[in-house]
């Protein structure tokens, strides 16, 4: 079978890294361009010194012109910039972007959860949102593909699921997640210099994250009626990984078994995903440098209350493997194509 060419437009940040680190051992890509600003002229091994990083191309500008040889592009960059670049897209090329340039179906909702105007409002129709266990095969009618933040990520995963199902109360759901700091890319050094960030637990944007958005937006899409959620977010002492801690009220006829199994056959044919049994512990480092979800549901004090813990790499599940994933369902690759293994640390 002939590979894939592929354009990496923010090939340096923590995920354009991990992105890389997969890519070059999928059997069916070829990794033809590298592309980025302050980097131009390097090699990625500048930024990582990793082996099978030192053979890539040197990183170049982007130019339109490189999309003509292109199958796939995949953008890792700051929040508009893909936007840009798919107004480029030929008829043969597919954008899948790591960003927030297509997450929203509204370019006014896009304007008021992150200050800027949308500079591709018509390419937002050939968009999708695609959590690729709950979407599937819906993106093979889209060029764009928009992967998930890696919050949204352990948070939608459990909850899709059990809203379809009507097996919880939509009107008081509680989401406290926590992060490793590399979910706040290569800047968060700077930012949090003089919080140190390597001691200490820090919750930020409360009540107005801009993952609010697109829990919200996914929720309506799976419910009727009205719903409430509240979600706080926190960046960790750790550098990868995500543990999202949600606490729900069961419907009448619902309980922790039935929610075990209704996810578990929800689940039955997707490989990332696994449910565990009742009331396990789960950690980040049963998940770190995998593309996998472990989700465990935990009794509550409160009698019609369930606990859901939902653990995932921010980097790889929550990004560069989500992509790929994303990727392998447009193509009809193997859907585990370049995800089998597990990975080594950045």
């Amino acid at each position: 079978m002939l590979k894939l060419n592929v354009l990496i437009a923010g090939s340096t940040g923590y995920i354009g890294i991990q992105l890389l680190k997969l890519l070059v051992k999928h059997k069916y890509i070829n990794i033809k361009y590298l592309c980025g600003n302050s980097s131009v002229g390097k090699r990625v091994s500048v930024y990582d010194n990793t082996s099978s990083l030192k053979k890539l191309p040197k990183i170049v500008k982007f130019n339109k012109k490189y999309l003509k040889e292109v199958d796939i592009v995949f953008t890792a960059l700051p929040n508009g910039e893909a936007q840009i670049i798919s107004n480029y897209l030929n008829k043969n090329n597919i954008l899948i972007d790591l960003a927030a340039d297509f997450r929203l179906k509204k370019a006014s909702d896009y304007l008021k959860w992150y200050k800027q105007k949308h500079k591709a409002i018509s390419n937002i129709k050939n968009s999708i949102y695609s959590l690729p266990e709950i979407t599937n095969k819906e993106i093979k009618n889209y060029k764009i593909i928009s992967c998930p933040g890696c919050y949204p990520t352990s948070i939608l995963l459990p909850l899709i699921p059990l809203i379809t199902k009507g097996l919880i109360k939509k009107d008081n759901i509680i989401i406290d997640s926590k992060s490793g700091y590399s979910g706040a890319g290569r800047g968060v050094h700077k930012k949090y210099k003089d919080k140190n960030l390597y001691e200490s637990l820090s919750a930020y944007g409360i009540g107005f994250h801009r993952h609010n958005s697109e829990i919200d937006q996914m929720i309506k899409e799976y419910t009727k009626g009205k719903f409430k959620f509240e979600f706080t977010p926190h960046l960790t002492p750790m550098f990868r990984g995500i543990l999202s801690t949600i606490y729900v009220d069961l419907n009448n006829s619902s309980s922790q078994t039935k929610i075990i199994k209704s996810l578990s056959n929800y689940y039955k044919k997707s490989p990332f995903i696994k449910i565990l049994g009742k009331d396990k512990l789960i950690s980040t480092n049963d998940v770190i440098n995998t593309n996998n979800c472990h989700i465990s549901i935990c009794k509550s004090k409160n009698k019609n209350r369930i606990v859901i813990l939902s653990a995932i790499d921010n980097l790889i599940k929550g990004g560069a493997g989500q992509a790929i994933q994303n990727m392998n369902i447009k193509f009809n690759f193997p859907i585990s194509a370049g995800l089998k293994w597990k990975f080594f640390y950045i």
